[in-house]
């Protein structure tokens, strides 16, 4: 399971909660764009929620900007998952795995024109390890059990170098990292606010004027007008070219229209001036039968890479004398029995059928399916088909019972009741929602559903830590390595037992349990081994733990679909990099 906010296949995999919705054009009336341009190649494209940051450091949600505005030393490519060359052009590993040297490419520069060097890479990673800034990518940059993070030191304006205290595997993958411009950035790491904290942490924020924002991408901000839009230009320091020589990315304007639901996205798509939109599986059948009259292609990149799960806070731990769970439900939340249980209640198969219109099948692991180190169930990986009749005896052998009523009641004759939160907008999360409330109350359970925007989600995840369940997904990627802030102990998305993070009140009487505590230790086992079958069957070992324990109760794995209007020439559509992974060389007719 692994995911930042997954755009251009080009991610370091640093896990981060994802939005799970397309980029989809929703521009039908020009006079809506401000300064949008009808006479320029255009892409229109949408997301739900206002981006929450503009500073890639700090961006814990997917999708965000930056898959336009900055790049890393390397990128995936969208097809083969390779990692290929980005703002370096070259690379040399040392025998014993433990030296980096990249090479940049000649006369990089950053879209105001000032040269980028090694001295922004070196800054760009020092600040990703400054313990002061609190960022989920660091996480994945953690080598060994002591935690160790790379050396990286310049040898010389175009070489940089990276020391490793041992060999590393998602190392290269790594260096996807997207770098940021020291000439504007340093000052706010050095100096620091009344509180005490670096002035990086309040830097770029979705206050600041777009064209403050300097990037590497190959487009770069122009305006953001929120709760409306985003409008990226064509970055003219961008350094890739056509073997033409001509200047990329072709299209010059992209507009990121900000709509409310899913279902707003296709609406506009379906009227005729959209782009592109994610294909929700309860509108496949339609667009389906609209393909040549409306213009468009459905791409099917197979099993997609993302997780769909529910979770219970496990946290035990209070803050300033207050539990962040209430005791009696921790209590219940806690139970192994009790999570088995409550996945055998969950009838993924009317969820496959419903919900994603058969577009998907159960899914039973974190890593993503088309990962190399996914483990299927035939390997021993343990599933939960739907067995309400199982999941009530587990219940009753846990010490729960029924009343007169029907209704569940703890040892103690608590009613069973808890509350369950997902991003609102995101109508297949919410319909997932809402049957789980329906399948838990045939349980004799009553669970209160309540959808909620994106933002106060994420702060109640990662700030107050004051919720009870959810349903939510990751990104994913094909390096699970990319999932180590969801699993290491101490990871900035450990969020089912999520400790306190640098700024906050510290927690009193947080605890780890001993399969979480072997799971964090799989995962540094697992990158520090170069041999790949080793690393499968240490990756194995962590799908059966997450199956047995269920930290996550993952739910159903969809395949990726977006339609594409034929105007879009040069899509290479894949699960892995989606639509616009070569953005670069894209054409809009």
């Amino acid at each position: 399971m692994a995911g930042t906010w997954v755009t251009r296949g080009r991610q370091i995999m640093a896990l981060m909660l994802a939005l799970a919705i397309g980029l989809v054009s929703t521009g039908c009336n020009p006079a809506r764009f401000a300064q949008a341009s009808v006479d320029v190649p255009r892409l229109v494209l949408s997301a739900l929620s206002d981006p929450k940051t503009f500073n890639p450091i700090l961006s814990q949600e997917s999708p965000n900007i930056f898959s336009f505005t900055f790049e890393g030393l390397t990128t995936t490519d969208g097809i083969s998952g390779e990692t290929v060359p980005a703002l370096a052009e070259s690379w040399e590993i040392s025998d014993d795995g433990k030296i980096l040297v990249f090479t940049l490419r000649e006369g990089l520069r950053w879209s105001d024109g000032e040269p980028l060097t090694t001295d922004d890479v070196v800054f760009t990673y020092d600040t990703l390890f400054n313990p002061a800034i609190l960022t989920n990518s660091r996480d994945g940059f953690r080598i060994g059990t002591q935690g160790l993070l790379p050396e990286v030191s310049k040898l010389d304006d175009r070489r940089v170098q990276f020391t490793l205290p041992e060999p590393f595997a998602p190392m290269l993958g790594n260096t996807a990292l997207n770098i940021i411009p020291a000439h504007i950035l340093r000052p706010t790491v050095e100096n620091l606010d009344a509180q005490g904290n670096p002035l990086f942490l309040s830097t770029w924020g979705t206050d600041t004027p777009a064209r403050q924002i300097v990037g590497n991408g190959p487009f770069q901000l122009a305006q953001y007008v929120p709760g409306e839009r985003v409008i990226f230009e064509r970055n003219p320091y961008y350094w890739q070219e056509d073997a033409q020589g001509n200047p990329q990315p072709y299209v010059e304007q992209v507009v990121w229209q900000i709509v409310g639901s899913t279902d707003t996205s296709f609406f506009q798509f379906r009227s005729g001036g959209l782009d592109m939109d994610n294909v929700q599986p309860d509108f496949f059948s339609l667009l389906k039968r609209e393909e040549e009259r409306g213009d468009f292609t459905i791409y099917n990149g197979g099993p997609g890479l993302g997780t769909n799960f529910f979770a219970f806070n496990l946290n035990r731990a209070s803050r300033n004398g207050d539990p962040l769970v209430n005791p009696v439900r921790s209590a219940w939340f806690n139970s192994v029995a009790f999570r088995q249980a409550i996945s055998y209640g969950i009838d993924r198969q009317t969820m496959v059928n419903n919900i994603f219109q058969g577009l998907g099948q159960p899914q039973t692991s974190p890593i993503s399916v088309p990962s190399p180190y996914y483990a299927p169930p035939e390997l021993g990986i343990r599933t939960y088909d739907y067995d309400p009749e199982r999941a009530k005896e587990l219940l009753l052998a846990d010490g729960f019972q029924y009343n007169s009523t029907g209704e569940l009641l703890d040892g103690a004759g608590n009613r069973v009741r808890f509350t369950l939160i997902t991003n609102s907008g995101n109508k297949i999360r919410e319909s997932i929602g809402a049957q789980i409330k329906n399948d838990l109350s045939k349980l004799g359970i009553q669970v209160d559903f309540q959808p909620l925007a994106f933002n106060a989600l994420v702060d109640r995840l990662t700030d107050s830590l004051d919720w009870e369940a959810l349903v939510l997904g990751l990104t994913g990627g094909t390096e699970p390595n990319g999932g180590a802030n969801v699993w290491l102990l101490d990871g900035a998305l450990h969020a089912f037992n999520q400790n306190a993070g640098p700024g906050q009140d510290p927690l009193e009487g947080w605890q780890a349990a001993d399969w979480e505590r072997r799971i964090a230790e799989l995962y540094v086992q697992a990158a520090q081994v170069i041999d790949e079958e080793e690393r499968f069957e240490l990756y194995k070992e962590t799908q059966q733990l997450t199956q047995e324990y269920l930290p996550f109760t993952y739910l159903i794995n969809n395949l990726s679909l977006t339609a594409v209007r034929n105007r879009v020439k040069g899509v290479k559509y894949t699960a892995l990099g989606g639509a616009l992974w070569n953005i670069q060389e894209l054409k809009v007719e």
